[in-house]
């Protein structure tokens, strides 16, 4: 995205957050944060701290290091490109908003729903959206009462995949083919959150598609849709998604009959409007032939050359630069 981004229209501000929670100014390289086998970048800390906004009547940004304090502008949009807890669940979002702060990207309220799986699903199912059959537990009833949980999962049959509630990018997902394969699935998931997902695995195409909010007060937007072609993997998962890994195809547009294309986009959009419809969201399916099943409603999908999101913008008549403009736009219009 620093790459990407219209230079002529934005001045653009990088701030990175260490592990440790600290928000220091970064460097406006392309390059340093590009991900690649061989380099997984990380924000490490560099002495400086960014000073938020003392009050909603300032939007001035401010950093200290070792020479003193110096502005750093008013800042107009923020766009939190982050994934997975503190990042995409609601909780920067609402910092955002206590300091009144437009950013871009869904809300407080959707940005939980669309963290936690099973809340999803529960929202999804309530609006007529169709689902894949699941089994929600936590650590505490697996404790309490493993037999019956156990008898819960099995009855979704095999396969299934294992999945912590509220994690992103597919980290801490297993597929589970044989049930001696359950209890390792299950303490992977456990690792990344207490709450974990048990889902009946489908057979059928992988098909993505993206979501832009539509603008003053009109319907969704819908891509074109993506196909997602395993050919050496067990699963889409964090290697092929961010780092290119073997055994992945990418294929956009999707061979799809107008028809299916509809129905996919209506499905896409129904499901956007039914989690809070704000900003945008990459909408995952599971396609039988018959009939689309929504696997996830993501609210901040990866924005890699490689990601799903872009390309299918792309392949739908928008550059990469103007999709980061929409959604600035979009954010400023809220």
């Amino acid at each position: 995205m620093l790459r990407a981004i219209d230079r002529s229209r934005f001045d653009v501000l990088p701030i990175g957050i260490t592990r440790d929670g600290a928000f220091v100014l970064e460097d406006d390289d392309p390059d340093k944060f590009a991900l690649r086998p061989e380099h997984l970048p990380e924000v490490v800390d560099n002495g400086t701290r960014i000073i938020w906004p003392d009050s909603v009547l300032s939007r001035e940004v401010k950093v200290a290091d070792a020479t003193g304090i110096r502005s750093l502008g008013d800042v107009d949009v923020v766009f939190p490109i982050l994934h997975g807890r503190f990042g995409e669940d609601g909780t920067v979002q609402g910092f955002l908003e206590l300091l009144d702060l437009p950013y871009v990207g869904a809300g407080l309220l959707m940005s939980a729903i669309g963290m936690d799986k099973h809340t999803t699903k529960q929202v999804l199912k309530a609006a007529g959206v169709p689902v894949v059959p699941w089994a929600t537990l936590t650590r505490a009833e697996l404790d309490r009462d493993r037999e019956l949980w156990e008898r819960r999962v099995r009855s979704l049959g095999l396969p299934v995949f294992v999945k912590p509630a509220r994690a992103g990018s597919s980290v801490g997902v297993s597929k589970v083919s044989e049930w001696s394969e359950l209890a390792a699935a299950l303490e992977t998931a456990f690792a990344e959150d207490r709450t974990v997902l048990v889902e009946q695995a489908v057979t059928g195409r992988e098909i993505e598609c993206g979501v832009l909010q539509g603008r003053d007060g009109a319907p969704p937007r819908v891509s074109v849709a993506g196909e997602i072609v395993i050919s050496g993997r067990e699963f889409y998962d964090f290697d092929a998604k961010y780092l290119d890994a073997p055994g992945i195809d990418l294929v956009c547009p999707a061979d799809l009959h107008p028809g299916e294309l509809a129905e996919m986009q209506r499905i896409a959009a129904r499901a956007f409007e039914a989690v809070g419809g704000e900003g945008l969201s990459r909408v995952d399916f599971f396609y039988t032939g018959t009939e689309f099943f929504v696997n996830e409603v993501n609210t901040m999908p990866g924005f890699t050359p490689i990601s799903m999101f872009p390309t299918c913008w792309i392949a739908s008549g928008m550059t990469y630069p103007d999709l980061i403009s929409e959604l600035v736009d979009l954010a400023r219009e809220r």
